[in-house]
């Protein structure tokens, strides 16, 4: 088995904060990840890319001044041995 990793922060109370939204509300819950191994790793990828778009901490690439790169721009590029 494999286990997946999430970083989190603990409050100021000792408190484990997760950013990544579960939709239960003020109930108890337990988190114990584990993939078996001959699992499809897109099943842990999905679930990182998850969290990662729901961290506020990358909102800033959301922002259209970060959309400066076109299909058109740039110059062509190949490689020759």
């Amino acid at each position: 088995m494999r286990a997946i990793e999430i970083n989190a922060k603990t409050d100021n109370q000792g408190q484990l904060i997760l950013n990544y939204p579960l939709h239960k509300k003020e109930q108890n819950v337990r988190i114990i990840i584990l993939v078996e191994d001959n699992t499809d790793i897109d099943v842990e990828e999905k679930l990182w890319l998850n969290a990662v778009s729901l961290d506020p901490a990358f909102d800033f690439l959301k922002e259209p001044e970060d959309y400066i790169y076109s299909i058109n721009g740039g110059e062509s590029f190949s490689y020759k041995k």
